[in-house]
């Protein structure tokens, strides 16, 4: 992943097991030398805290499957019984609830740093696709997982989201058909949810392994938004950036252990703590919280189309990121008109979370429409014409001269002007 690996083994059994298979070099040039920009700084971690969620989810939910019951007649009580009757089962489940959302709340993080740092621009395109695969893929696993408890929100969510697929032309009846496996939602549908959610997860991290493979090619970006230079400008990954990492993971953990064990029940909802009925339709149907932003756009469009259009063309257009935003900066630390409407987009997809929980009705509604309108001219309109109208401040002339404070003029000038010939004053 990182290059010709420096690791020499001392004793013999270790020169010959690395001569057959390496992995123990691999693991020292990636995780031990590998050099990274000096400059880094504590939002850099979430990618070490979002590594070890998907190990704690990925643990926590084989535990679970081992004693749930995928049909849709003991889904709920199987639930109950593991609340109940299975040692420490109450811990394990909550852990594995509350850990969903602490991974979204990571990687939420995660990604709002690569749009203020610009960590998706060239040389790091691969990196930022396969970043954007792997929340898609979260997505999907959240929300088959939200359905296996097979309580009330559990069953009506399932109905609302899959039959979203029905607005699509001549196939969406066809998809809608195959998700259920029937006519309704039941309990083909619960066993191909519980199939899906238990594999996507092994999914997650094997292209997780590609992204970090993208990582370190290229090397991580930092918050100066330019490359390393020379040696000064990097510092080994151990022990500068794993005591950092363990560090800002031990924070992390409080407060996921907090919510786990104090107040597990805060981030669901109540509805779901009553068994499925499908003869009771839930007052206000709401999907779990990390997916409002999207519920909110998909309910901001009247037509039924082309709100599920504007719902996942606000995902896809993420992988067109890296090609929309035309500056040269990367950095927006570095661009003064950029950091307004970056911020105004930071708080449009709040407020767009909000307005997903609120009925769809009234203000909340044209509300999610002026919020969902920012939502896409922030990257079809503003990102691009930023890069040729935004005059950058002065760049430093190293990550080194970033650390000291020092300043350059690299780029200090809009992108039109960089192609125009020099004018005596």
């Amino acid at each position: 992943m990182s290059g010709p690996s420096m690791y020499v083994p001392t004793s013999a059994f270790g020169k010959w097991f690395e001569s057959r298979l390496p992995i123990v070099g691999l693991i020292h040039s990636s995780f031990v030398v590998f050099p990274n920009p000096r400059n880094l700084n504590y939002l850099w971690t979430f990618g070490g805290i979002l590594a070890f969620m998907l190990v704690a989810q990925i643990l926590t939910g084989v535990v679970l499957a081992m004693h749930y019951t995928p049909h849709a007649d003991l889904a709920f009580s199987s639930v109950e019984s593991i609340m109940r009757d299975v040692n420490y089962g109450w811990m394990i489940r909550y852990l594995h609830a509350n850990g969903a959302s602490m991974f979204f709340i990571a990687v939420y993080i995660h990604m709002f740093r690569s749009f203020y740092y610009g960590s998706y621009k060239a040389p790091r395109e691969i990196l930022w696709i396969l970043g954007v695969l792997i929340f898609l893929l979260m997505m999907a696993t959240a929300f088959m997982g939200y359905v296996l408890p097979w309580g009330q929100m559990s069953f009506w969510g399932a109905t609302v989201i899959t039959n979203l697929f029905s607005a699509i032309p001549m196939f969406g009846e066809t998809i809608v058909t195959f998700l259920w496996g029937g006519y309704s939602v039941g309990n083909p549908t619960l066993n191909r949810f519980f199939s899906l959610h238990y594999l996507f997860p092994f999914m997650i991290a094997g292209v997780v392994a590609l992204h970090i493979w993208a990582l370190h090619v290229p090397g991580s970006n930092n918050p100066a938004g330019i490359e390393k230079k020379s040696d000064k400008d990097t510092l080994p990954f151990h022990p500068y950036f794993t005591v950092k990492d363990a560090f800002a993971l031990a924070c992390f953990l409080i407060v996921y252990v907090w919510f786990a064990f104090y107040i597990p029940n805060f981030l669901g909802h109540a509805d779901n703590y009553i068994e499925a009925n499908p003869a009771v339709t839930p007052a206000h149907i709401v999907p779990e919280w990390y997916f409002l932003p999207f519920y909110a756009i998909l309910r901001a469009v009247p037509d039924k189309l082309l709100g599920v259009v504007a719902m996942f063309g606000s995902i896809a257009i993420l992988v067109f990121l890296p090609w929309l935003d035309t500056s040269r900066v990367r950095s927006g630390r570095y661009r003064p008109v950029f950091q307004v409407f970056f911020w105004l987009f930071a708080l449009s997809c709040v407020l767009l979370g909000w307005l997903g929980a609120k009925p769809p009705e009234g203000g909340y509604v044209i509300a999610s429409r002026i919020c969902t309108t920012y939502y896409f001219a922030y990257f079809i309109i503003i990102l691009p014409l930023l890069g040729l109208f935004e005059t950058p401040k002065a760049l430093p002339a190293s990550i080194a001269d970033s650390v000291l404070g020092k300043s350059g003029t690299a780029f200090a000038m809009p992108l039109r002007a960089a192609h125009e010939p020099n004018r005596k004053a």
